[in-house]
């Protein structure tokens, strides 16, 4: 089976690098197209990591001659979008070494874990509070309300090895899940997927700043957080309700930690700072990368982080390498014909439809077919592109199409226990049976695109996006 990961993506490859290409298309784009699904299929398969996958798509597009090396294939490394994500990765750290963001998570439990309701809508308040600073929906998760979900989940007693699940530690596995996909699809700067989608958006001429994304998505994002963890207490509930023993917890670890020290509160000043700039800088022409290069200087001049800190941060750096060439290779799609092609032969499937119809058509298709996906950014590179191109084409107003499209990039990801990196780690803690993850997430799913379409309608309306 391992070595079937490997030829697949190959045998693909080359088997649509060896056909023909469609009438009028110009062959680069039929060849760049191979390469891409090639390395969109081993990044599903993962024979190895994303990056040495996408390594390998770089060159044999050098070595067929569809890319040139110095021209074409490291174009992306030098993208202000992509050095936004790795920048705020190394911030991400300074909350992490802090112990910033645990303070903050067990905060939230203290205020609200009385009842198990109020201790799920601390776990995802703890998530929106850090999403728009850890550019990595798998860090956050992984890192930091994983661990403290379980955590809190085994001080009362609920764990999968006793059978008692589903005393809280189920319910609150759903709620951190999902609340993770929500808060991703809320900031341009929570998952390393949306810059993608805000880099290939930019592609087909439409700009979308940091503000732009978080503007539109604060109030069906807000929603969503009101909603969903009521939701799922009603249709997945615990046995237990009330629990003053999750706020006991929190308080021990806060005792812990100590006062704050004067290295979180230059962490909690430096993103404040971030925050404000982010929100305004674009009218003063300081644009979102320089706010989070200032942000990760100020972090090395106080020494709350150091070099050292930053060359260890190994999942920066990998994401500058796949981002970097996916990215690219998109680009190279669009340019070589194959997106303007693809779209074509969408549009027969929408035409004769209003714009807000085939809209609607063509976001339930994006949305649902995250069956087929395992991964947030192998997603967004196959089909963003097309689908966005289709509803411009169809008179969408292109700024919302291209954001509706970026907020459901990472909502889509409800529908499966492998369709986003902390799907598998939530999953593998066993608190949740794979028929239960999959019933609720298609309920959770479908109450997130029902909750963003019609607030988000409303909404957008009064912003001016169409």
């Amino acid at each position: 089976m391992s070595e079937l990961r490997f030829i697949i993506p190959f045998l693909v490859g080359a088997i649509i690098y060896l056909l023909p290409s469609p009438v009028g298309m110009n062959p680069k784009g039929w060849h760049m197209f191979a390469i891409f699904l090639s390395t969109i299929i081993g990044i599903i398969l993962k024979p190895m990591p994303m990056g040495a996958v996408a390594l390998f798509g770089m060159l044999i597009s050098c070595l067929t001659g569809v890319l040139d090396i110095n021209k074409e294939a490291i174009s992306a490394f030098g993208s202000s979008t992509i050095w936004l994500v790795v920048l705020v990765f190394f911030i991400a750290r300074g909350f992490i070494k802090t112990n910033l963001a645990s303070r903050v998570a067990y905060r939230f439990v203290v205020l609200l874990g009385k009842r198990s309701l109020g201790l799920g809508y601390g776990i995802i308040l703890s998530e929106l509070f850090m999403a728009p600073f850890i550019p990595s929906n798998t860090a956050r998760a992984v890192g930091i309300i994983f661990p403290i979900t379980k955590s809190i989940s085994e001080a009362i007693g609920s764990a999968p090895e006793a059978g008692t699940q589903r005393k809280i530690g189920s319910y609150l596995i759903q709620v951190a899940y999902h609340g993770n996909l929500i808060t991703s699809a809320m900031f341009l700067t929570a998952m390393a997927a949306n810059p993608v989608a805000q880099a290939l958006a930019g592609k087909l001429g439409v700009k979308i700043s940091w503000l732009d994304w978080s503007t539109a998505a604060i109030v069906p994002g807000l929603i969503s957080i009101i909603i969903i963890p009521f939701l799922l207490y009603i249709i997945y509930p615990p046995s237990v309700k009330e629990i003053p023993q999750a706020k006991i917890w929190a308080k021990e670890k806060l005792l812990g930690l100590g006062a704050m020290s004067i290295e979180e509160w230059i962490m909690t000043i430096t993103f404040s700072v971030m925050l404000v700039l982010w929100a305004i800088g674009e009218h003063f022409g300081i644009a979102a990368s320089l706010v989070a290069l200032l942000g990760l200087c100020t972090l090395l001049l106080f020494n709350i982080l150091s070099m050292e800190d930053i060359l260890k941060e190994t999942e920066c750096w990998h994401t500058l390498l796949w981002l970097s060439i996916l990215v690219m290779m998109a680009e190279y799609l669009d340019k070589f014909g194959f997106i303007s092609w693809m779209s074509t032969h969408i549009m027969y499937f929408i035409e004769g439809m209003n714009w807000s119809l085939g809209l609607l058509v063509l976001v339930l298709i994006y949305f649902y077919s995250h069956y087929l996906f395992a991964g947030n950014v192998a997603h967004v590179g196959a089909m963003y592109t097309a689908f966005l191109n289709v509803a411009i084409s169809i008179g969408s107003p292109p700024l919302m199409s291209a954001l509706i499209l970026g907020f459901f990039s990472s909502l889509f990801s409800s529908t499966t226990h492998y369709g986003t990196a902390p799907a598998s780690i939530f999953f593998g803690s066993k608190y949740v049976s794979i028929g239960e993850w999959w019933y609720y997430g298609f309920i959770v799913g479908t109450a997130n695109v029902v909750i963003w379409l019609l607030t988000g309608i409303i909404w957008w309306k009064i912003i001016g996006l169409y």
